[in-house]
């Protein structure tokens, strides 16, 4: 598995502000995966491995973490801006204008969602897992509070503290246990993935300072969206799907925009089971409504 998960190519984009560095597998129409929180291209190693027999799976690393790297000082990243340089990616390895799918997860699942809204004629699919927009929670006040705590509690007392804050504060102690038994082992890390985990460790203070608050602040056009509904997919975890995170994408599909697909796991089911979620990520690429594909998240995602 170790020889088969490396990238058959990487490459630089120079885009504003910015060169981006990808990863590319495999051939066929493209598919491509934005790591969420303080991901790089590495957190999808295992399933683009698994991915590159159907489709040319392209990850990258978001502007400012691991190996893209900003021209300037990092300062407070923008949805808008990511979602374009996914947008110039898009163009440059599929520029014959072919089908192309994307998948996001947590606050790359917000940067699909704006791609979505500026460029449906150039998306075939796109699957956006648990995009944590606080402004679509029923109660958008407690989400605002969560999060800004959590960037606090980062510039008081540092990285753990902030992640032990987020932790506790995604958590309804009054909501059901997890459908899929809650925690699960990942597989053990090889050695190139290990050095992966630790790129995106360190990124964790520019993800908490700089994208958390504005990402999680971020306020989708309905209407933009409403226009490329029908290939908007919202993945929802089973073992996830009364966390904080997971509501606000349910309640996008609940009002008709994307329809709701569950995937193996939690929040980071891409990490946690990368096998079970791959082929689960597959079967939603290849089929526009697979079987028993929508989720209900038990009403605890509100009106």
């Amino acid at each position: 598995m170790a020889d088969h998960m490396l990238p058959e190519r990487t490459g630089q984009l120079k885009v504003p502000g910015a060169t981006l560095y990808y990863e590319v597998r495999g051939e066929g129409p493209l598919l491509l995966l934005m790591p969420g929180g303080s991901g790089d291209a590495g957190l999808y190693d295992r399933m683009a491995a698994r991915l590159a027999d159907s489709w040319t799976v392209a990850a990258l690393d978001p502007r400012g973490y691991s190996r893209s790297v900003l021209d300037g000082a990092p300062e407070d990243q923008r949805v808008a801006v990511q979602s374009e340089d996914a947008h110039r990616l898009i163009e440059l390895l599929s520029p014959d204008g072919g089908p192309v799918a994307v998948f996001g997860s947590s606050s790359s699942a917000i940067v699909a969602l704006d791609l979505l809204s500026r460029h449906p004629e150039r998306l075939h699919r796109v699957v956006a897992h648990e995009p944590p927009l606080v402004e679509l929670l029923p109660d958008p006040e407690r989400g605002r509070k969560l999060f800004a705590a959590v960037r606090d509690s980062f510039r008081r007392d540092g990285v753990a503290a902030a992640l032990a804050t987020m932790t506790e504060g995604l958590t309804d102690p009054e909501a059901p246990g997890p459908a899929g038994g809650g925690h699960r082992a990942a597989p053990e890390p090889t050695a190139r993935e290990a050095e992966a985990f630790r790129r995106m460790g360190a990124n964790l203070p520019v993800f908490l300072e700089h994208v958390l608050c504005s990402f999680s602040g971020h306020v989708p056009d309905p209407a933009a969206l409403g226009r490329g509904a029908e290939k908007l997919v919202i993945g929802v975890g089973e073992d996830s799907r009364n966390l904080l995170t997971a509501i606000p994408g349910a309640r996008l599909a609940d009002r008709g925009i994307g329809r709701l697909v569950e995937f193996p796991g939690g929040h980071i089911g891409c990490v946690e089971d990368p096998e079970a979620f791959a082929a689960r990520l597959r079967e939603v690429l290849c089929d526009p409504a697979p079987e028993g594909a929508r989720a209900p998240l038990n009403g605890n995602h509100g009106p």
